[in-house]
C-alpha cells in the first residue's frame, strides 16, 4: 500500500518548511543583529575612551608641571606653621588693597584620601567695591594652593560704598590630618 502525496499535500509540506525555516532564519537573523548593535555601541564607547585617552595624555605635561607648582607652594606639613602662613597672607593682602579684615577663622578638613589635608578659613572682611576686588585678585593669583569655595558680598550701609566680604577659602596641605 504506496501513498501517493498529493499535489496539495506537497505543498503543504513545503510551505510548513520554508515556515519552519524563516522562523529559524529570524530567530538567529536578531540574535545576530542584536549582537551587531551591541558590539557598534561598545566600540562607539570604546572610541570616545580612547579620545578620552588621548586628551589626557595631550594635557600630560600641563597636569604634571600644575602639580608639581602645587607640590612646590603647599601648605607647610606643620599645622601651626600652615595656619599662621595663611593668615598672615591674608593679612598682607588686607593691608595692602585697604580691606578690613574683621576675622579668619581657619579650621581643619580631611582630604578625600590619606595623601593630602584641607585649611578651610572663613573671612569675614569689609571695604570698597575696587578694594574688595583687588583682595580677591591676591587671593586668585596667589602661588598658595587655594582654592574659593564660596564669595557673599553684601552691603553695610545704605549708600553700597561699604561691602562686607564673607569668604571661604580652603589650602592645599600634602601631609595628611593628624589624629586626635
Amino acid at each position: 500500500m504506496s501513498q501517493k502525496t498529493n499535489p496539495r499535500q506537497k505543498l503543504l509540506v513545503i510551505g510548513a518548511a520554508v515556515a519552519v525555516l524563516l522562523y529559524v532564519a529570524d530567530g538567529i537573523y536578531g540574535a545576530v543583529s542584536a549582537s551587531w548593535s551591541a558590539r557598534s555601541k561598545e566600540i562607539a564607547k570604546l572610541r570616545q575612551d580612547v579620545d578620552k585617552g588621548r586628551g589626557s595624555i595631550e594635557r600630560g605635561p600641563r597636569t604634571q608641571a600644575t602639580w608639581a607648582d602645587m607640590e612646590k607652594n603647599a601648605l607647610p606639613k606643620d599645622p601651626a606653621q600652615a595656619e599662621q602662613e595663611l593668615i598672615t597672607a591674608f593679612d598682607k593682602w588686607g593691608r595692602a588693597n585697604n580691606v578690613e579684615l574683621a576675622s579668619i577663622k581657619p579650621q581643619w578638613k580631611r582630604g578625600s584620601n590619606e595623601r593630602y589635608s584641607l585649611l578651610e578659613c572663613r573671612i569675614d572682611a569689609t571695604g570698597t567695591n575696587s578694594s574688595l576686588a583687588r583682595f580677591l585678585w591676591e587671593v586668585e593669583k596667589s602661588s598658595l594652593p587655594l582654592r574659593v569655595e564660596t564669595v557673599e558680598i553684601n552691603a553695610r550701609d545704605n549708600s553700597g560704598q561699604k561691602l562686607g566680604l564673607g569668604l571661604v577659602v580652603t589650602g592645599l596641605r600634602l601631609s595628611p590630618l593628624e589624629r586626635k
